[in-house]
């Protein structure tokens, strides 16, 4: 055995999709595991590192660490956000890599792809609030935004709700709906999908379920378009008016403390004085571990907000790494043979000012 090789697996998202980790319900269980353990001081959570390169547009590249301790795996997702590049390239505005490594030499075991994971992240969590806090059976949903996130979060909602039966749609350009139709009508040819034909109130007036998932820094929901006992899930940045959240019963987040620093409707809302922190009802967590009650009254107007936890993509990630090691997927690559003062030949390789060794 040579002790100085350091081996990987390389998993690209075409490995992932092989080794069956388009699994929603395996994101949703992943986090509701990950917030529990989080919860139990079992996770290692440090600030993320956040480049934005251009205020207006968000366009950003972060870099987003987690260690999950009882498992022993340190991982960091590497992600960029670019919302224009839709309409510029005619191509996906998220791009993302993990490393996991192992916490006991604290070797790299995986490069992967985390486009995948990380969409579907942002709709697992979505969906687990749904579960606590949309009505019992909602029936119709509508959308804001037609990119990644809105797609991804639809295969949520019908993993949690399989009996919703209509999806209403809007977006900046008519292209995008259409898009969105074909193609999620391809995966659910049972529901009824109609676009909103960029009128953003077609698609969420009166819908038991409100999804906002845009690059906007504008209101773009109405308060007057949230019946009572809708649920709102909030995925972007400021994508609301600030009477969406007044007037609801319940305001629950991912993590208020992180949600508060943010640039979310919310965190402006608190920095304008708009929102106390006694009026979060509850974290997430809360309802997954029981302490407190999600929705209780059918007429409940519940808003849901999430930034983002990168424990809970890290904790993903190396489930889904997991199953590709179970069904054998994914390539097996060579980081280093040996240790770099070990190679026989190194000074064929080495240069040195004013010296020649080979």
């Amino acid at each position: 055995m040579n002790k100085g090789r350091i081996e990987i697996t390389y998993l690209s998202q075409e490995d992932l999709l092989k080794a069956g980790c388009f699994d929603m319900q395996l994101a949703i269980k992943s986090v509701k595991r990950g917030l529990l353990a989080f919860d139990e001081g079992q996770v290692l959570f440090p600030d993320k590192i956040v480049q934005i390169f251009d205020e207006e547009t968000q366009e950003r590249i972060n870099c987003l660490p987690a260690t999950l301790l009882p498992e022993k795996i340190c991982g960091v997702k590497w992600v960029s956000v670019f919302p224009a590049n839709p309409r510029r390239y005619g191509v996906q505005n998220l791009s993302a890599i993990f490393v996991l490594s192992e916490i006991e030499k604290g070797f790299p075991l995986a490069v992967m792809d985390g486009t995948l994971a990380s969409n579907m992240r942002v709709a697992a969590v979505g969906a687990v609030a749904a579960e606590y806090l949309a009505k019992k059976d909602p029936v119709s949903i509508g959308f804001i935004g037609a990119g990644e996130q809105s797609k991804m979060h639809l295969v949520g909602m019908k993993n949690v709700f399989p009996r919703l039966k209509e999806c209403r749609v809007a977006a900046r350009y008519e292209a995008e709906e259409e898009q969105f139709i074909q193609e999620m009508g391809t995966l659910f040819p049972e529901m009824t999908f109609s676009a909103g034909k960029k009128d953003l109130k077609t698609a969420m007036d009166g819908a038991d379920i409100l999804v906002t998932g845009t690059s906007a820094q504008a209101p773009l929901l109405k308060a007057e378009w949230m019946k009572p006992g809708a649920f709102y899930s909030h995925i972007g940045g400021w994508e609301d008016e600030y009477a969406v959240a007044e007037q609801c019963q319940k305001i629950v987040c991912d993590s208020w403390q992180t949600v508060k620093h943010r640039t979310q409707t919310l965190s402006r809302m608190y920095r304008d004085g708009k929102l106390m922190d006694e009026e979060i009802y509850a974290d997430l967590v809360d309802l997954v571990s029981g302490k407190k009650p999600g929705r209780e009254a059918e007429d409940e107007r519940i808003y849901f907000n999430a930034v983002g936890l990168s424990y809970l993509d890290v904790t993903i990630a190396h489930d889904m790494y997991l199953r590709a090691k179970e069904t054998g997927v994914g390539g097996e690559l060579a980081l280093q043979e040996k240790s770099i003062f070990s190679h026989e030949d190194l000074g064929s390789f080495i240069r040195l000012q004013g010296r020649d060794l080979s």
